[in-house]
């Protein structure tokens, strides 16, 4: 007895090694090399300034999540590395969705990341909805995509309805406040948006459009807008131009001697270089995030890009450092690199960013808790409102 006992005990307990083996190589043996994430950005064309820092903010976000060691993925009971994939869309919108597609069939991307402007992001949050792969991205503003039902599009950064661009200068006397506008808006979907946001942040602020003028997207010649805005006395200039339209309106509005005591652009003055033009000095702009900001990783941020560049990060790298946060933090929460469970636990975002706090509506757009405000400054970018991330006052007037 005591010796069939023995053989039984023996045959079960080596039944037990063989079965959990089994079970554990079922569980945890197919782990991948890497969790793959990619996204088409501008590395050239007329939006490639800009796209370099959003490509930055990936680099940086990936290589920091690597050096931890990874994502940890339940399914594989494991961290895994990320690994980014990024293709020049040349500014293209048509080789934007183009790219994408070689990332969902060729790479087989988990999530894609946007690239710079609502006019290519808008193409290709399109093609996350039909791949189903969930999209993140920034330096997008627009809202009509978010109107449109689509599940797998988020964003994080500030929508057309955020930009309450006067409220910089709520703190002054009334009559110190730009009272005549002109807005100068773009022919497409965005520009119609922010016109009507401007046109009611104008009612709210007691100021009054003295002109309201239309151009085509890729305009050249600006000089009848100027001329008019001129003419009407507007304080205020407010657009949202391309890197190439804005650069051409402010050598115009220097050349046609119109004396605007501020200017707003969005989008136009967001890379980088336009610190180099002196036309462009003091204009003001939205860009999402400043190297001031006081949250969490901003300060590692700064250094590596100190180190890299010899200067704090540029605007657009902090929001889409954000978006890798995002999508690391979601796959960690989905416990597994099913791309629809990483969409759903993407909607139920709640956590800390380089950008802040960050959360969702339940069409993709972001609860914004404020709105950055920045000013281009003798070459440099400083954050002016709101005052508890500002680096520098608000300089208004324009000086002459």
């Amino acid at each position: 007895m005591k010796r069939r006992f023995l053989v039984v005990t023996m045959v079960s307990f080596a039944a037990f090694v063989i079965f959990s083996a089994i079970g554990f190589s079922e569980v945890f043996a197919a782990a991948p090399a890497t969790i793959k994430i990619g996204g088409a950005v501008s590395t050239t064309g007329g939006f490639a300034g800009a796209g370099a820092q959003v490509k930055t903010g990936y680099e940086f976000a990936v290589s920091d999540i690597n050096e931890a060691g990874g994502v940890f993925v339940k399914e594989y009971g494991k961290k895994i590395p990320l690994e980014l994939i990024v293709l020049d869309d040349e500014s293209n919108p048509t080789k934007t969705v183009s790219r994408l597609e070689t990332l969902y069939s060729v790479n087989q991307v988990v999530a894609y990341l946007g690239g710079f402007s609502s006019v290519l992001n808008s193409a290709s949050c399109a093609v996350g909805e039909k791949n189903k792969v969930p999209w993140i991205g920034v330096a997008f503003s627009a809202e009509a995509p978010h109107k449109q039902g689509f599940k797998y599009l988020f964003s994080p950064f500030q929508k057309s309805h955020d930009y309450r661009s006067l409220q910089v200068f709520k703190d002054m006397p009334k009559d110190k406040r730009p009272q005549r506008l002109a807005i100068w808006q773009i022919e497409d979907d965005w520009g119609r948006e922010m016109g009507e946001v401007w046109k009611k942040d104008a009612d709210e602020f007691g100021a009054k459009i003295v002109s309201y003028e239309k151009y085509a997207l890729g305009a050249k010649d600006f000089s009848p807008l100027i001329m008019k805005a001129k003419a009407a006395d507007a304080e205020m200039v407010l657009a949202v131009p391309t890197p190439p339209e804005g650069v051409a309106m402010m050598k115009q509005i220097k050349e046609l001697d119109y004396r605007p005591k501020a200017v707003f652009f969005v989008r136009a003055p967001d890379g980088s270089t336009w610190g180099a033009l002196p036309e462009g000095n003091y204009v003001l702009l939205a860009p999402g995030w400043h190297s001031s900001m006081k949250f969490p990783m901003v300060d590692k941020i700064n250094a590596k890009y100190q180190a890299k560049f010899n200067r704090p990060a540029d605007a657009m790298v902090g929001p889409a450092y954000a978006c890798v946060q995002i999508i690391a933090n979601s796959i960690e929460r989905a416990g597994k690199l099913d791309r629809e469970a990483i969409r759903d636990a993407m909607a139920k975002t709640n956590m800390m960013t380089v950008m802040g706090p960050m959360s969702f509506y339940p069409n993709g757009m972001p609860i914004i808790k404020f709105f950055v405000i920045c000013q281009w400054q003798n070459g440099k970018l400083e954050s002016v409102s709101p005052k508890e991330h500002a680096s520098a006052p608000l300089v208004y007037p324009i000086p002459r």
